[in-house]
């Protein structure tokens, strides 16, 4: 057993992200535009990457989603992704604490296919999400502040309904997750979500390595 074990257990590299990436949808005209100007802008290069936004509309098609909320905005990309998965009623409640970057989506998403379907609410992740009723969303996606993701889980725990989706991005800390001397200052707190997440009896979740790594999770309870 533990021979059959060992050959399913196999090392993936950059050749296999790589063939992953070519065979999953791609970002359309629009979206590659909206990543070229929000680093024009000053955004930093930190969206999701287009296969992760493919997964997110796997999983929101899978459990039914018409209601989502997504903590940090930052240029309304993913927002776009996870709105084009929502049937014509939907809606994603997005989130961003920076004026200049809630300004920048809120431009990107009027000009998009999908401008009815996004909400963008301003101010910090906690603060607005305290507003959102209970079991108010089908689905919750954070990519925000990582030192607030705890926080941020447990808000979602409460409006997110059961059997609803969570998600999370950076599970793989900007590829530092491993690093003895990790040099990006967010990684122990990444670190301590990842061992966090496991001990939460209302969620089941695993991550997936797509990107920078994403936790893919469903509230049980």
């Amino acid at each position: 057993m533990l021979e059959h074990q060992d050959k399913d257990q196999v090392s993936v590299g950059p050749a296999h992200f790589a063939y992953l990436r070519d065979r999953t949808t791609r970002e359309d005209a629009f979206l590659a535009a909206l990543r070229v100007e929000a680093q024009k802008a000053g955004l930093p290069p930190i969206a999701i990457q287009p296969e992760q936004g493919a997964c997110l509309q796997v999983l929101l098609r899978l459990c039914n989603a018409r209601e989502v909320v997504e903590i940090g905005t930052l240029g309304g990309y993913s927002a776009i992704w996870m709105a084009r998965a929502l049937p014509d009623d939907g809606r994603v409640r997005t989130i961003e604490v920076d004026p200049e970057r809630a300004n920048f989506a809120e431009h990107w998403i009027a000009r998009s296919d999908v401008a009815g379907r996004i909400e963008v609410h301003r101010g910090r992740g906690d603060d607005v999400l305290r507003k959102f009723a209970s079991d108010s969303a089908d689905a919750a996606f954070l990519d925000a502040d990582k030192a607030g993701y705890p926080g941020y889980l447990r808000e979602c725990l409460r409006i997110v309904r059961i059997g609803g989706l969570i998600a999370a991005d950076n599970a793989l800390a900007f590829g530092q997750l491993l690093d003895v001397k990790p040099t990006d200052p967010d990684v122990p707190a990444v670190r301590a979500f990842n061992d966090l997440v496991p001990t939460v009896a209302e969620i089941q979740a695993v991550i997936v390595p797509l990107g920078d790594g994403m936790w893919v999770g469903v509230r049980v309870g």
